[in-house]
């Protein structure tokens, strides 16, 4: 028989509906020894899986705003000495940065959740840091200047703090000055689709550590139709593949779901009566214009392609980035065939938590638990990728790379998925009813990596 791997502690911080700590979980390469979360039903949620022997009873469950946990106190707690622990995960909330909304400026950064992350690297010093978070912070600014007023526009050049990523750079030079210091960090941006998620969801993983290791995300094993001609040199989970897979669609999710009752966030009967005029794999360019205009209102002469209004879901294709509330017109998730929004187990299989995972509180926070988690997929490919630097550098009894210390990276790693196709030249395109209607084209850039200053 094989020898047993060794597995690896970590600290959850933010840990939500624990979409990161069941990722890691999968690998069977870590023990999870407490969580740090502060809202009551997300933390009811850990306790019910807790009971029902999901999680270690061992684990220690702060239910605190971050803000006000002791770092020190609770190391001792945990009975471990600075840089004992191998891993600490989480993913600070950071709306402010998502380029799905309007950004706000950060004034003070260190304020931010971002830094009281860093306050328990700080304390902890961990072998290895697992921060999750939107793919907006590798370009936010500290300070956010109005279009209207930048270069290209006639305005002075920007401020240092103004640039693009100053954020995550000003984040860099902090880490390097915590106790126990010299910690090298890779950023990447990555999309759980292409590693066999049934979700189109990019997020951004930063991974630092004390021992000078360079680490390097996996290459994608799934991809669109118009990638898989091409062949691969992959290595992930032990399986080298010749050629990437094809993307997990919304039926390999939930094809095989049967509620008899499901707990469904609703969209109103009046957006029920537009939805129902839609057909599968559609969205709003598919009723009449007049109806367009009557259903949507001003934003029907808003510009963008506007793909989330109205939309009817396609069982043929990744399901679209999940929202903490599905029942919104314009970023509408409904069902491919029943005229409803997605369901709450819908959701927790598109996220792949197990179907017997438990959620506590009311419908819609159970809907944002499990739409604002990390994909459980991604989280047990970062897993196996820490799990396996952490072998190795335990092999070598914990000595450093012996390289000179390299600066910080930021690693683009497919990230961006280029739109399906909609609409052109005055023709809606409805997936499905004509096979020959491109789906998603191939990436134009693959892998890009871009130097830090640290």
């Amino acid at each position: 028989m094989p020898k047993p791997q060794k597995t690896h502690t970590v600290l959850s911080l933010f840990s939500g509906g624990m979409g990161l700590d069941v990722g890691l979980a999968k690998t069977g390469r870590f023990d999870l020894l407490g969580c740090v979360e502060k809202e009551p039903s997300f933390c009811a949620t850990i306790r019910a899986n807790q009971q029902a022997g999901r999680l270690g009873e061992k684990v220690r469950i702060v239910e605190a705003d971050i803000k006000t946990v002791d770092a020190r106190l609770l190391r001792e707690e945990l009975g471990l000495e600075p840089g004992e622990l191998d891993l600490l995960a989480g993913g600070p909330p950071c709306q402010s940065f998502s380029t799905a909304g309007k950004r706000a400026s950060v004034e003070d950064p260190r304020g931010t959740l971002l830094w009281d992350y860093l306050r328990f690297v700080a304390e902890f010093q961990p072998k290895f840091f697992l921060m999750e978070n939107v793919r907006g912070l590798m370009s936010a600014a500290l300070r956010h200047r109005p279009i209207r007023e930048r270069p290209e526009h006639g305005g002075s050049a920007l401020e240092p703090d103004e640039l693009p990523g100053s954020v995550v750079r000003l984040f860099c030079d902090d880490l390097q000055n915590v106790a126990g210091g010299n910690y090298h960090m890779d950023c990447f941006e990555v999309n759980a689709v292409n590693y066999g998620a049934p979700q189109i969801r990019e997020r951004a993983l930063f991974v630092g550590n004390r021992f000078n290791a360079v680490v390097d995300f996996p290459e994608p094993t799934h991809g669109a139709a118009a990638e898989r001609g091409e062949e691969q040199h992959l290595e992930l989970f032990g399986a080298v593949p010749t050629k990437l897979l094809p993307w997990m669609t919304l039926r390999d999710a939930i094809g095989d779901l049967a509620e008899e009752h499901p707990e469904v966030l609703d969209f109103s009967p009046r957006k029920k009566a537009y939805l129902a005029m839609v057909s599968e794999g559609s969205n709003w360019r598919s009723l009449p214009e007049a109806v367009q205009k009557e259903s949507m209102g001003t934003a029907w002469f808003a510009k963008g392609g506007r793909s989330g209004w109205w939309r009817r879901l396609t069982f043929d294709l990744p399901c679209p980035t999940l929202v903490t509330m599905p029942n919104h017109a314009s970023t509408a998730l409904c069902h491919p065939v029943e005229t409803r929004a997605l369901s709450l187990r819908e959701y927790a299989r598109i996220q792949e938590f197990p179907d017997d995972w438990q959620l506590c509180g009311t419908t819609s926070e159970k809907y944002a638990q499990v739409g604002n988690a990390v994909p459980v997929r991604l989280a047990q490919v970062a897993g196996e990728l820490i799990a396996g630097h952490l072998d190795r550098l335990e092999s070598r009894d914990w000595s450093a790379d012996p390289r000179g210390r390299e600066s910080l990276r930021k690693i683009y790693v497919q990230s961006h998925i280029r739109t399906r196709q909609w609409f052109k030249n005055g023709e809606t395109f409805v997936w499905g009813e004509d096979e020959s209607v491109p789906t998603y084209a191939a990436p134009k850039t693959k892998r890009k990596v871009v130097g830090m200053k640290g």
